[in-house]
């Protein structure tokens, strides 16, 4: 008996041997995705300037790729237990292409309705996230899932690279080249994934019907409880990486230019990047509700510190990087808690399901964010009241769920 199950372990550590390779592979495919989905905010000023527009139709304009983004994600994680990574991975990048096209058509026509129905398509960039998940889970076993996650994870790293690369390209060779350059980029990645990624041995595809398989997923109770959480975690971080260039001209125009902005959110980004795969991390050693209440903790006691709106400086960037890191935390702690929770033929469809709660969670708040600006005192103190509310609230219902501590 032993000699069996020793045998079968063997066995199955050779086929999924090169496990880190792929995941990595996936990570990267997911960059170039998230800097797509996210290449209109870091040039939001250009546009307002030139096609003169307000505080709400650029909250608008912000919050469209980031919500067709988020619904697509429930289709593409369905779509993922079906098709598997390798294809879904390639038909997401590729389809996202004309959107990046279309975006650059909008800016060079200053036209603000096509800028609006490209960014509508755009979204479908952002539906990667929902594929990489049951991807990446795929490769480990469900002691290590949270680890394996959190580095597919860091994938939204995009943002940053989209932040600090993309204004930076549009000054040196121009705004058209730049964003037939990221084209050219997704497509080269959507070849490179085509050809040299591949699906776990473990994965097998799931021949359930699709509108079934989301209802499936929907009945389940961990998938309403990780939506709520993952919507305040991501759509959090979603929500600063879209607004923060808006939000950090606004307040501080005479200390920050929209290349300082761009930094600023490009780290940001990157303190959320890193902290994702230590919540993974730390979600498998002490589960993820100890990780998930560290987090929702972080977040609220800093969001409050930002609602102050302190002088800009040392104090402001390190509120805004703890906070993105507390974020990041909770986001690993998220997904190593959806794994060992859900059946394995409805992990894709949960993902889904959780992933776009976790996009529609920044789809709203920079709506809100424009909605709630007081221009007589510059300040957006009532929408980060809000966010501290929320986040309180998350608090209180993470503590009262169940935790879950993956086995081996």
């Amino acid at each position: 008996m032993t000699t069996t199950s020793t045998s079968a372990a063997e066995t199955g550590s050779t086929q999924l041997r090169g496990q880190l390779g792929q995941v990595l592979l996936a990570t990267f495919a997911s960059t170039i995705g998230f800097w797509a989905w996210m290449v209109i905010a870091p040039l939001q000023k250009t546009y307002a300037t030139e096609m003169g527009l307000d505080e709400g139709q650029i909250s608008l304009m912000l919050a469209t790729p980031v919500l067709v983004g988020a619904l697509g994600r429930i289709l593409t994680g369905a779509m993922t237990d079906r098709f598997g990574g390798r294809r879904m991975f390639t038909a997401v990048l590729l389809a996202s292409v004309p959107a990046v096209l279309l975006v650059a058509l909008a800016g060079e026509l200053k036209s603000f309705p096509l800028l609006l129905a490209s960014g509508f398509y755009l979204g479908v960039a952002g539906t990667i996230f929902a594929v990489g998940v049951p991807f990446a889970s795929a490769w480990y076993p469900p002691a290590r899932r949270g680890f394996a996650t959190g580095v597919f994870g860091m994938g939204m790293i995009g943002t940053a690279v989209s932040a600090f690369f993309t204004p930076r390209l549009a000054e040196s060779i121009g705004y058209l080249p730049t964003h037939l350059l990221i084209a050219a980029i997704m497509a080269g990645t959507a070849v490179i994934v085509w050809f040299f990624l591949r699906d776990s041995p473990a994965w097998e595809p799931s021949r359930q019907p699709l509108v079934p398989k989301v209802v499936g997923a929907l009945k389940l109770r961990i998938t309403w409880e990780m939506a709520f959480l993952y919507g305040i975690v991501f759509g959090g971080f979603v929500a600063f990486s879209t607004y923060l260039p808006k939000y950090l001209t606004t307040i501080y125009p005479d200390d920050v230019d929209p290349v300082g902005a761009g930094t600023r959110t490009a780290l940001f980004a990157a303190a959320a990047v890193v902290a994702r795969p230590i919540g993974g991390v730390l979600s498998d050693k002490v589960g993820p509700k100890v990780i998930s209440l560290i987090s929702l903790a972080g977040i609220v006691s800093l969001a409050y510190i930002v609602g102050q709106q302190p002088p800009e400086g040392i104090v402001t960037g390190v509120t805004f990087i703890l906070m993105a890191a507390a974020m990041g935390l909770g986001m690993g702690a998220v997904f190593a808690w959806v794994g060992p929770s859900t059946p394995k033929d409805k992990v894709g469809a949960v993902t889904g399901v959780v992933a776009a709660a976790g996009g529609l969670g920044g789809y709203f708040p920079p709506l809100v964010m424009g909605a709630t600006y007081n221009p007589e005192t510059n300040s957006y103190a009532l929408g980060l009241w809000l966010l501290v509310l929320v986040g309180a609230v998350a608090l209180v219902v993470a503590g009262m769920l169940r935790d879950a501590r993956p086995s081996s």
